[in-house]
């Protein structure tokens, strides 16, 4: 939790009551396969920014890696030209409609952590739970961001696990592995079509991040059923990674923010990255 408790998820109507605060932020995040562009402008919460989690470059290919952190530069704009401040209170509004969206949310709100931002929540079922109650207010039309000067970035490292990091946490076993991938890329059946082998970073636990989600929804499970699905993997540093840090995110999202745990890195470039280096391990099968 950040010092100011704004951290974490969001409710809608909390949210409804924070509308016309000029300390907020509120950035839609919904790309081509949520309506994009077009689907912000027929209805959005008021207020709201869009920004295309793919098009707007929240994620940058570097190699042949597509889901790498971007350069602080591009980061820095990319903040100024939403309204976002250090002062601000971030909401991401993803669809709502799925994990992967939520997935998308968590990696925005990491994003913006890793480049020194405190204050930031996704909003709790997306962009469909607050279009659910008709009293709530929908605005159409265009996004009109009050820009603001690039931000002045403070990279928090710890949030981050590169190749050789991970390399030395899998020797060390000083930090637990979390795959968040399903069982068919974990096991090696299948793969990114980047990644140059199928598989897994040896000892990894699997745990795929759809479980932490209510059936056929975009929303969390509660806590208690979070910090059962969560129980094996061990206290202590984790790193959690996937193919291209994206579902990754969401493990970490709830590793982090939700279950309060400390030490937690998400390795963006995963194994896109992991794989172009052919020394480094990579296992098939199940796990254990």
């Amino acid at each position: 939790m950040s010092q100011s408790g704004f951290a974490g998820l969001i409710t809608p109507e909390a949210l409804a009551a924070r509308l016309g605060d000029p300390k907020l932020v509120v950035i839609d995040i919904r790309t081509v396969a949520d309506g994009g562009k077009g689907a912000f402008e027929a209805g959005h919460v008021p207020g709201a920014v869009h920004s295309d989690y793919a098009a707007d470059g929240w994620r940058a290919k570097i190699g042949n890696a597509p889901g790498m952190l971007p350069p602080l530069d591009h980061l820095a704009s990319l903040a100024g030209r939403l309204g976002i401040k250090p002062e601000s209170d971030v909401v991401i509004v993803p669809a709502g409609s799925a994990a992967t969206d939520f997935a998308a949310a968590a990696r925005v709100y990491w994003t913006l952590k890793f480049i020194g931002h405190g204050q930031q929540v996704i909003l709790d079922g997306g962009f469909k739970a607050w279009a659910a109650d008709p009293a709530r207010k929908v605005e159409s039309g265009p996004s009109a961001p009050k820009t603001t000067a690039p931000y002045p970035v403070v990279a928090k490292q710890h949030l981050r696990s590169v190749a050789d990091a991970t390399l030395v946490a899998l020797r060390s076993k000083q930090a637990s592995l979390v795959d968040a991938r399903s069982a068919s890329y974990f096991e090696g059946r299948e793969k990114a079509a980047e990644a140059t082998r199928g598989g897994h970073i040896p000892g990894a636990i699997s745990r795929d991040y759809a479980g932490a989600f209510e059936p056929g929804s975009g929303k969390l499970r509660p806590t208690p059923e979070l910090e059962k699905l969560f129980a094996s993997v061990p206290q202590g540093p984790v790193v959690s990674y996937c193919n291209t840090g994206h579902s990754a995110a969401a493990n970490w999202f709830v590793l982090s923010e939700i279950l309060g745990r400390d030490e937690i890195a998400l390795y963006d470039g995963s194994m896109t990255d992991w794989t172009q280096d052919p020394a480094r391990p990579v296992a098939t099968g199940p796990t254990g």
